[in-house]
């Protein structure tokens, strides 16, 4: 049975945590504690105006791909600089780079089933593409 996130594929999503976990230690096993500024703000506005505009016409016209949503997720971070709407940003990156993975697994699990589909716009209950 699948559980809420799973995405449709049993353990989907608790598989797909556990490997960034282990990403993430990875990461600091190699490069220790880190301290950067973001680097982010206003002067990123435009850049996820036409990510957002990207999202919106690919989505009309039966193109919309994980990348479109991805980029625009990336973007709209990118364009933050208050630190609680950045962090809210930051989830929604993670979970669409999360979703997109679950995808690439739902798919190699299903033969036969097409591996360019563009996918859904995603629901208001998903994080997507204007969230």
């Amino acid at each position: 049975m699948t559980q809420p996130g799973d995405y449709g594929l049993v353990g989907s999503l608790h598989r797909v945590l556990d490997e960034v976990a282990a990403e993430r230690a990875a990461q600091d096993a190699t490069w220790g504690l880190q301290h950067h500024p973001d680097g982010t703000g206003p002067a990123y506005e435009p850049e996820a105006d036409l990510a957002k505009q990207a999202v919106t016409d690919a989505a009309a016209g039966g193109r919309l791909t994980w990348r479109h949503i991805l980029h625009e997720e990336v973007l709209e971070a990118f364009a933050e600089n208050d630190a609680d709407r950045l962090r809210s940003e930051l989830i929604q990156v993670a979970a669409v780079a999360v979703k997109w993975v679950q995808d690439l697994d739902r798919r190699a699990q299903s033969p036969g089933m097409p591996q360019t589909a563009a996918p859904a716009r995603p629901g208001a209950a998903e994080p997507g593409p204007t969230a």
